[in-house]
C-alpha cells in the first residue's frame, strides 16, 4: 500500500507544473530595496503585479492540496473532511460571500477584504509548514511549494497595503485575524486528526487564495468597465 501511494505521489510530481521558478516577483524593482520604489510606479500597473501574483498563489495553493490529497487523503476521507467540525480559520472575517454581496460593496471593502483574508493566512501557513515537516513521507515538492506560498503571502500583503495607500489615501495599521486556538495545542494530537487538521488548512487556504484573486480582478474590472463586472 505504501508504494502504490509512493508511486502515486511519485507521478503527481512529475505532472504538476513547477511554478516556483517562473514566478515574477511583485517587488517594484528586483533588489533590496523591496517596495521602496512601488509610490512611483502607476497605479495600474501596481495593481496588475498584485493580481499576478494572488493568480500564482492561488494556483500553487491548488497543486499544494492536490499534492496533500493525492499523497495521504483516502478518497471517503475528503468527502467527510467538511462534516466533521474543522472549521476554516476565516469562518468569523466581515467578508463577502454571495455574489450579490461580493458586486455591492465598495472599492475599498474589496481591498480591505484582501488584506484581511492575507493577514489572517501568514501564521496559519506558518505552523503548517512545522506540522508537514514532521511528515515521514511529505515530498519535497509539498514542502517547497508550503514555503513559497507563505512567502509569497508577505510580499502580497506589501503590494495590497501600497495599493490601499494609493487607491484610498490610507495608512494602514497593524491587524490580526487568526483564531490563536489552533496553534496553541501542546498535546500532539493523533496522526489521522493530524493529516485531516492539515487538510482542512490547506483546503481553506485553497478558498481563500481564490477570494483574494477574485476581488484583486473585481476591482481591476471596476477600474476599466465599471458597469460590466458581473
Amino acid at each position: 500500500m505504501h508504494n502504490t501511494v509512493m508511486q502515486r505521489g511519485v507521478w503527481a510530481l512529475l505532472l504538476w507544473p513547477n511554478l516556483l521558478t517562473v514566478s515574477t516577483p511583485l517587488d517594484c524593482r528586483e533588489d533590496q530595496a523591496g517596495f521602496s520604489r512601488c509610490p512611483s510606479i502607476s497605479q495600474e500597473k501596481l495593481l496588475d503585479r498584485v493580481i499576478h501574483h494572488a493568480e500564482l498563489i492561488y494556483r500553487v495553493s491548488e497543486e499544494s492540496c492536490s499534492l496533500f490529497e493525492e499523497m495521504f487523503i483516502p478518497f471517503p476521507l475528503r468527502l467527510q473532511s467538511n462534516q466533521a467540525g474543522y472549521a476554516c480559520v476565516t469562518k468569523n472575517l466581515p467578508i463577502p460571500s454571495s455574489k450579490s454581496e461580493i458586486q455591492q460593496i465598495s472599492d475599498k471593502w474589496l481591498l480591505h477584504s484582501v488584506l484581511m483574508l492575507v493577514q489572517s493566512w501568514l501564521e496559519p501557513l506558518v505552523y503548517l509548514q512545522m506540522t508537514l515537516d514532521r511528515y515521514d513521507q511529505a515530498p519535497e515538492m509539498l514542502l517547497n511549494k508550503t514555503k513559497w506560498v507563505s512567502e509569497k503571502l508577505i510580499s502580497l500583503e506589501q503590494g495590497v497595503v501600497v495599493l490601499i495607500k494609493k487607491m484610498l489615501n490610507e495608512e494602514m495599521f497593524a491587524t490580526t485575524y487568526t483564531e490563536q486556538s489552533i496553534f496553541q495545542d501542546d498535546v500532539q494530537p493523533e496522526m489521522l486528526e493530524s493529516i485531516m487538521r492539515d487538510y482542512t488548512l490547506l483546503s481553506c487556504f485553497k478558498k481563500d487564495a481564490h477570494k483574494m484573486e477574485t476581488f484583486l480582478k473585481l476591482l481591476k474590472c471596476r477600474q476599466t468597465d465599471k458597469y460590466n463586472c458581473a
